[in-house]
């Protein structure tokens, strides 16, 4: 639930539930004093009592804002009597304290206790006289003489006027404790929906910032502080995967340091090695200088190879080098690669095919010369790892719904099934034999880099002492007209 909704439903049960509980509260009274108390509460009887109010407030009025010259005179007590005769009411009138005149049906003694209740109770509108009830009203009057008397009207209402003044005061009460009852269950359920996640929210984003990555952020509360939690976890995450790469990249760093030196110790030692055998004229003869030199500037070539796939591993790593992609045709493709490398392979023996079983859409966006360096690197890596008189190097191309498929098998030494995972793995060997052999030990790796950066996947099988399987897919796109 949104908080704007749960704020506006809960606004509207804060004024609702107390009415609602209210209006019950005054029905059940309403029973109880008529069906226990036997008390006429009816809407009819209170109508018929705020009539009364009204009408002997009006008369009040009328004497307040009358002549006062008539009022010590005979027909000002007629007017009074017809005034009062329709609500069966009374008067008295008080100057100086004395009674002047009252209704017929009042006495003396009777005409001084109300005077004297009403002065008492100063402010209340009712009194009682023989067990009956009286609204009462007090007009001011000012006599000929120029003293201020009163005018005391008097009209029974019956004995069920306290009732509606209890019902009054229940309903007040009531409405008040109600209101009061359900704005804390609504301030706490708040509090338990919006307040507790916030805090949550808080305490956790506190031992991030400590350090803690491990505090897992869960979703919970209203939907705006559910999308905020979201958010946190996702930020969290994010966080710990880059202090998680920082460390690794801290790692691959040193570890690629600790390579490289050892790859380049070696050639280093064998060309000081040389050197001090021409400096302490061990190569004492025209021949063994020649072979001397020869293999220090096969060394030296060596180092410079590594150097360059080095910085290339660099610079891909970091995606410093933009690729052009064309859409090519990927069967023409390596039949050009192919030209380019057989009369080398088949120097040293090896017979290089291509198998084409692409029957549907055989194009893709390639880089041309970034996945030639990706070909001529996994073949290379087969002809430096050929232990067969007759080598053999199968190029075969296949086809998903998706994909173009490139196989690249050879019949050379195998890897072990457990360790063909590892062989893109920067300056790897996987096992004494191929460490020797030459090479910077960053071909694969290369590969790796420039595949993915193609938005593909290359991945190796194992067919143990039968040689090993390099595979290519890469997303094939339908149509297009050859480029190369």
């Amino acid at each position: 639930m949104k908080i704007k909704k749960r704020l506006v439903i809960s606004n509207t049960l804060t004024v609702v539930i107390p009415i609602v509980i209210t209006i019950t509260a005054a029905f059940i009274f309403i029973i109880i004093s008529t069906k226990a108390l036997n008390k006429d509460v009816s809407y009819n009887n209170f109508r018929r009592l705020t009539s009364i109010k009204a009408e002997v407030f009006d008369i009040a009025s009328g004497i307040s804002m009358g002549d006062s010259h008539s009022i010590e005179k005979d027909q000002f007590q007629k007017y009074l009597e017809q005034r009062l005769s329709n609500l069966n009411g009374k008067y008295i009138i008080i100057k100086n304290n004395s009674v002047l005149s009252t209704s017929k049906s009042i006495n003396q003694f009777d005409a001084y206790r109300c005077a004297d209740e009403v002065k008492k109770q100063a402010g209340e509108s009712m009194v009682q006289i023989d067990n009956t009830t009286y609204i009462v009203e007090v007009a001011d009057i000012k006599f000929q003489d120029g003293i201020v008397g009163n005018v005391i009207l008097l009209a029974p209402i019956g004995e069920n006027v306290d009732v509606f003044e209890i019902l009054i005061l229940v309903i007040l009460i009531v409405l008040i404790i109600s209101f009061v009852i359900v704005n804390i269950v609504n301030s706490y359920s708040l509090s338990k929906k919006i307040i507790k996640p916030v805090e949550f929210l808080k305490n956790a984003t506190t031992e991030i910032s400590r350090g803690n990555l491990e505090c897992e952020i869960n979703e919970v509360g209203d939907e705006e502080i559910m999308e905020l939690c979201r958010d946190f976890e996702v930020m969290r995450i994010q966080l710990k995967d880059s202090i998680r790469m920082r460390a690794k990249y801290d790692e691959d760093r040193k570890m690629l340091v600790s390579s490289i030196s050892h790859d380049l110790k070696t050639p280093i030692t064998s060309i000081k090695g040389y050197v001090e055998g021409i400096l302490d004229n061990v190569a004492n003869t025209e021949e063994k200088r020649e072979f001397y030199l020869r293999t220090i500037y096969s060394k030296a070539e060596n180092i410079d190879l590594m150097i360059d796939d080095l910085l290339l591993y660099s610079k891909l790593d970091l995606k410093q080098i933009p690729f052009n992609f064309e859409k090519t045709d990927i069967v023409e493709y390596f039949k050009y690669c192919i030209y380019e490398v057989k009369p080398e392979l088949e120097k040293v023996n090896i017979e290089v095919n291509l198998e084409n079983n692409i029957t549907d859409s055989k194009y893709v966006k390639i880089d041309l010369e970034r996945m030639k360096r990706v070909i001529m690197n996994i073949i290379d890596n087969s002809r430096k790892y050929m232990d067969k008189d007759q080598g053999k190097i199968d190029i075969m191309l296949r086809e998903t719904n998706l994909s173009i498929i490139i196989e690249i098998r050879d019949n050379g030494i195998g890897i072990d099934k457990d360790k063909i995972n590892n062989i893109f793995d920067r300056f790897y060997r996987a096992d004494a034999a191929r460490s020797q052999t030459k090479g910077s030990g960053l071909g694969l790796a290369i590969a790796k880099q420039i595949v993915e950066g193609h938005k593909g996947r290359i991945w190796g099988i194992s067919h143990g002492n039968k040689g090993t399987s390099i595979l290519i897919s890469l997303a094939k796109i339908r149509n297009g007209s050859k480029r190369l």
